[in-house]
């Protein structure tokens, strides 16, 4: 790697080689979800607690304030909306020169495979790297499947994963699944779980986020599991003793249960 690609590698990804980062962009395709209707207020009280964010440009540049020193990886791929029958019809819409512009460690874009626009998603995929690599900026792959392959199975996030490292993502985001060390083992680049929908449970979200890490996650890109939870900041210091502390499930279950109490 070059050495800017490997400082902004360096910056998300830290000295243990995992990271935190806050899922924010789920405004781009959901709208004003719940709790992320006034984003800047959600936002600003978790960047202690993690290694980056994960958002849209859009949000970076008015709700985010520039005093900020925390890493960003910003969203690249869009064009459907929840409407939308078919949510893998997307587009490449950010320029890199946009994405230098305001200071971006990385750029993210998603890839449906499986899906009726498979084909448009990777080469979008490809285009975006091709482009990055110019600039140093590392590209993280977002994994979907097709409506029909939705059970998670490893066998096709593994497929999913391997095509994103094929192509050149410097870095792979899909979901934990049982056989979760199996994708990993056939990924060449680091693996980070996404949260997916709200849990049932904040223990449950923990439970996941031990297992994968476990398995050789290198870290977690959450979202609604972290800021929509009744007590976000003992979320995010629990999910981080997992990730960079190495903590037991029972230990970050015991340090979450500690401080939300403390937490209004």
């Amino acid at each position: 790697m070059d050495w800017g690609m490997k400082n902004r590698m360096g910056r998300i990804f830290k000295e243990d080689g995992h990271s935190v980062m806050l899922a924010l962009d789920h405004g781009y395709f959901l709208g004003p979800v719940s709790r992320l209707e006034d984003p800047q207020k959600t936002i600003e009280p978790l960047i202690p607690y993690v290694d980056s964010l994960m958002l849209t440009r859009g949000i970076l540049r008015n709700c985010i304030n520039a005093k900020y020193n925390i890493p960003v990886i910003l969203r690249a791929s869009g064009g459907n909306s929840i409407l939308d029958e078919d949510l893998s019809r997307e587009a490449i819409t950010l320029s890199l020169q946009e994405a230098v512009r305001l200071n971006a460690c990385a750029v993210a874009l998603s890839i449906y495979v499986g899906a009726p626009h498979q084909h448009q998603t990777l080469v979008n995929l490809a285009s975006l790297i091709n482009e990055a690599e110019n600039y140093g900026i590392p590209v993280l792959a977002v994994t979907a499947v097709g409506k029909e392959l939705e059970k998670r199975d490893a066998k096709y996030l593994s497929l999913a994963c391997r095509i994103a490292a094929e192509l050149g993502a410097r870095a792979v985001k899909t979901y934990y699944c049982e056989d979760f060390h199996k994708i990993v083992e056939s990924c060449p680049v680091p693996v980070v779980i996404a949260g997916g929908p709200k849990m049932k449970s904040e223990l449950d979200v923990l439970e996941i986020a031990y297992n994968a890490i476990a398995r050789g996650a290198k870290g977690v890109d959450m979202g609604r599991n972290i800021w929509q939870s009744r007590w976000p900041k003992a979320m995010a210091s629990a999910i981080r003793s997992i990730v960079h502390e190495k903590a037991s499930y029972k230990k970050a279950s015991e340090l979450f249960e500690s401080l939300k109490d403390k937490e209004k």
